[in-house]
């Protein structure tokens, strides 16, 4: 599959590595035709691997990633261009941190909205569908790295659209517990768990570490 990532960081960089790795051809978007960052990647990741602008990617993937920072993510895909994006499934990775004012970073959308809704505003064309926001790039790609039976959540507007990213979850990256939250409402709640997933990371001292839903039998 012809695949776009959209974003050069450590995110974009280990979902796009994963991908060519399991052979499909990966198109990184950023800012720039000429980004260094992209351009060291593709060089590392190989022939399946190239480099453009966001919207060289968005033109290119049958499938679309949103790895941008959350600040950056209405303007990456406005350069991404609406006929580029039209029909397609975008998997939202994003959060709307704010780090304007140091660390820890608070969110700049939260309670009555997201960052995923913002998107599926903006571009209705566009199939949402937030997931993998909840964990560390790492955990993303590669989730046995965790031991036991942890989740990951999915929340957008379309059914369909959820389906393929479940089965993609499952048979790409391997997770065992996909949880439906329901519409891109639901991102509210994904969204506002960053700030306590930072403070775990401190306590923790790693980011590899994810939830485990238990209920009563």
């Amino acid at each position: 599959m012809k695949i776009a990532v959209l974003g050069t960081g450590m995110v974009g960089e280990t979902i796009g590595s994963k991908l060519v790795a399991l052979g499909h051809e990966v198109k990184m978007g950023s800012r720039s035709a000429n980004n260094e960052k992209a351009a060291a990647w593709v060089k590392k990741a190989g022939a399946k691997a190239s480099q453009g602008t966001f919207a060289d990617a968005a033109a290119f993937g049958e499938l679309l990633f949103n790895c941008t920072s959350g600040s950056g993510s209405l303007e990456a895909l406005n350069a991404a261009g609406k006929e580029n994006l039209e029909g397609k499934i975008l998997l939202d990775l994003s959060n709307p941190l704010e780090f304007s004012k140091g660390m820890p970073p608070t969110l700049f959308v939260s309670n009555t909205d997201s960052l995923g809704e913002q998107i599926q505003r903006a571009f209705p064309e566009l199939k949402v569908v937030k997931t993998l926001n909840t964990i560390s790039a790492n955990v993303m790609v590669d989730p046995a790295r965790i031991p036991g039976e942890h989740a990951v959540f999915v929340s957008g507007n379309d059914a369909e659209a959820k389906g393929q990213v479940k089965r993609l979850l499952t048979e790409w990256f391997g997770w065992k517990q996909v949880i439906d939250l329901g519409d891109i409402t639901t991102a509210r709640g994904t969204e506002s768990y960053l700030p306590l997933w930072l403070r775990l990371w401190g306590a923790m001292g790693t980011p590899d570490f994810n939830i485990q839903i238990v209920k009563r039998g």
